[in-house]
């Protein structure tokens, strides 16, 4: 469920890149669910070429998928079939990610790479010949851009920054699966408790390409395009094979990877996270650790990571500058520091990755009610977040060394802004006495935050927004009058106008960054 202001945001991002009648429509997606053309149209109030373009600039834009409810389809014998979309509230977010997908492309691989990247991201989804053709437009030596092009787009695909687009209308099952009979009390097989998939969930594991094609270049003697996913009949070709993939290249859609991007954002989240709470050791272990694993975990929030043996992790950590300067004993020890325990059957070791998370988002909200409700107020809270249980007043008081008359007030503000969760216990014995416990409730914090955040980045972005328009004229003066030319440095009107306008955008832009770290850090990871 997407909370107010992170769908209110949403919709901010999509008005200021499509326009407000594209953002009419996904605001209906995303408030109401999956809806069919039609649904859309009397949901909107818009005319049907409206809706059904805008659907289409959406679906371009990865931010909405098409699917065919499995109950409403009846096969290929000529009746109608129902198509429904589905607003992507995460894909919509990620378009706030660009210049650091962008970054990371750069980094890792080359300029090049970075400028292929940029058109898939501007433009949602192309074909290599389109790559190719936006690359060379006007530019002198064609040819050799070309195999510049080829040479970055094989380079984006081999580390899997771009993939296959996913199939455009899968079938999908919208019946919720009847759950298992309850095992027996005590039994030892008792399964975990898994929550249901949701329906966006099955439609996105629906569409998306089977592994084996996801990140090749292919070519299909047979199959029905629509249905790839499943098909078993089609000719694969290796990325190398220039006879298989120019027969493609102008039919088959590519597009970012933002799952590969978000694996990559997150373990440096984990890294740096441990860099500054342990030291570089650890940071070097664990990241050894994720890099050899990465390919084998299947999700992002994975919880643990994967079992490696102590030679493996060794082995993994020397291959680093640092790392070569660790004995075996100095990485079994940063392993336990990690909170790594070592498992006695198979002399294996397993990193707690979702209580790294838990750790980190536990100091970001300290930091808040730390500049919000002062030093009393946090260590209040920094004590119920570490005990985990409810506590009564006056052990609060006592503990966190807060005045008993002050820590009901504290207490009661924490409360009052959602940053606590309080219940009444009344005794009755000889005397009737009633006691106040208080206690931090983390799941519901931490979405209540998340909220709050999405709150500060709508506010941040219609303040950036604001100082744009309001200094647009900036924009059309020639670039040789904004800056100073005569030797004594002084500055005009204008020259002072445009030098707060830059340095406005940029503690924007990058506070507005910091916030998004944040904002990964409880949605995302």
């Amino acid at each position: 469920m997407v909370s107010q202001y992170g769908l209110k945001f949403a919709v901010h991002l999509v008005t200021n890149h499509f326009g407000k009648i594209v953002a009419k429509v996904c605001e209906t997606l995303l408030r109401k669910g999956p809806l069919s053309l039609g649904e859309s149209i009397r949901c909107t109030e818009l005319t049907p070429e409206q809706v059904k373009n805008s659907l289409l600039v959406l679906v371009q834009h990865n931010c909405v998928q098409a699917y065919i409810p499995a109950d409403q389809f009846r096969g290929e014998d000529g009746s109608t079939v129902t198509v429904e979309y589905l607003a992507l509230f995460d894909n919509v977010i990620h378009r706030l990610r660009f210049p650091k997908f962008l970054e990371i492309a750069k980094r890792q691989l080359d300029d090049e790479c970075e400028k292929v990247l940029d058109g898939l991201l501007r433009d949602g989804r192309l074909t290599l010949k389109q790559m190719v053709e936006r690359a060379v437009q006007g530019k002198e030596n064609p040819g050799a851009i070309e195999a510049v092009v080829r040479g970055s787009f094989h380079k984006l695909l081999k580390a899997r920054y771009i993939e296959r687009c996913p199939a455009p209308e899968p079938v999908v099952s919208t019946l919720i699966k009847a759950e298992p009979a309850p095992r027996k009390r005590g039994s030892k097989m008792a399964k975990k408790f898994e929550p249901p998939e949701t329906i966006e969930q099955r439609v996105l594991e629906a569409a998306l390409p089977g592994e084996a094609i996801r990140f090749a270049v292919i070519a299909y003697t047979g199959g029905n395009a629509d249905r790839e996913t499943n098909s078993g009949d089609s000719t694969m070709v290796d990325v190398g094979d220039d006879s298989g993939s120019t027969a493609n290249e102008g039919s088959i859609l590519w597009r970012a990877n933002f799952e590969e991007f978000m694996w990559h954002l997150r373990h440096k989240l984990l890294i740096e996270n441990e860099r500054k709470r342990l030291d570089d050791g650890a940071a070097t272990i664990l990241s050894a650790i994720l890099d050899v694993t990465k390919n084998v975990e299947k999700k992002v929030k994975i919880e643990k990571s994967v079992p490696l043996s102590l030679d493996s992790i060794f082995t993994e950590v020397t291959k680093n500058e640092y790392g070569r300067t660790m004995t075996i004993d100095r990485v079994r020890a940063s392993l336990v520091q990690l909170g790594c325990p070592q498992r006695n059957f198979d002399d294996s070791y397993s990193i707690d990755l979702k209580n790294i998370v838990e750790m980190a988002r536990n100091e970001e909200v300290e930091s808040i009610v730390l500049k919000r409700f002062g030093k009393d107020a946090y260590r209040i809270f920094r004590l119920l977040s570490k005990s985990n249980c409810f506590l009564e007043t006056d052990k609060i008081s006592e503990t966190a060394l807060v005045d008993k008359k002050e820590a009901p007030r504290l207490l009661y503000r924490l409360w009052k802004d959602n940053y606590l969760h309080m219940e009444k216990l009344v005794v009755t014995a000889a005397k009737q006495s009633r006691f106040m416990l208080w206690k931090v409730n983390k799941p519901v914090l931490w979405e209540y935050v998340l909220d709050e955040m999405y709150h500060a980045a709508l506010n941040l972005s219609l303040r950036l927004a604001f100082e744009q328009e309001k200094d647009e004229d900036l924009l059309h003066v020639p670039a040789d009058k904004l800056i100073p030319t005569d030797k004594s440095g002084e500055v005009n009107s204008v020259q002072k106008r445009y030098r707060r306008l830059r340095d406005v955008l940029f503690l924007m832009g990058s506070s507005l960054m910091k916030l998004d770290d944040a904002l990964m850090l409880f949605h995302d990871f």
